[in-house]
């Protein structure tokens, strides 16, 4: 099994940033350029890969209570993960995203997973300033 993790701070209130997170339809504006959530009835998704040109069937548990977003594969159980958000105090959020792969297989390297991360984790900042400034404007 492998783990990786990265966190990055947010200059938004917690609320905000997990309200951009955890929105289905808008999971592609985050998540990395390869992939493609499509919602069917909470919580089974289908996650396509562009690399492979598959689709897998997942499941993704917003908790909003918890500030919390899990999601993994459905069958067969060769992958999962989970971002939490923090406030930190002044208005700034902590995110945290947790990868864990269970089959070796899908693991594509810590290399490759620590920059899809850390990219994902950009664009998520950059979704949540939008947002933000949005609601402010």
């Amino acid at each position: 099994m492998s783990e990786y993790e990265r966190s990055r701070t947010m200059p938004a209130l917690p609320e905000h940033v997990y309200d951009q997170a955890a929105r289905v339809d808008q999971l592609d504006s985050w998540l990395p350029e390869a992939l493609h959530v499509r919602a069917e009835v909470l919580p089974a998704v289908t996650v396509h890969e562009d690399r492979t040109d598959e689709d897998t069937p997942a499941l993704l548990n917003p908790e909003k209570d918890q500030m919390r977003v899990e999601w993994g594969t459905r069958n067969k159980g060769s992958y999962a993960g989970w971002l939490q958000v923090a406030g930190i105090g002044s208005g700034t959020s902590e995110v945290t995203v947790h990868l864990s792969f269970f089959d070796e297989t899908h693991d594509p390297g810590e290399q490759a997973v620590n920059d899809a991360l850390d990219r994902s984790l950009r664009r998520l900042e950059e979704q949540v300033r939008l947002g933000v400034e949005g609601a402010a404007g």
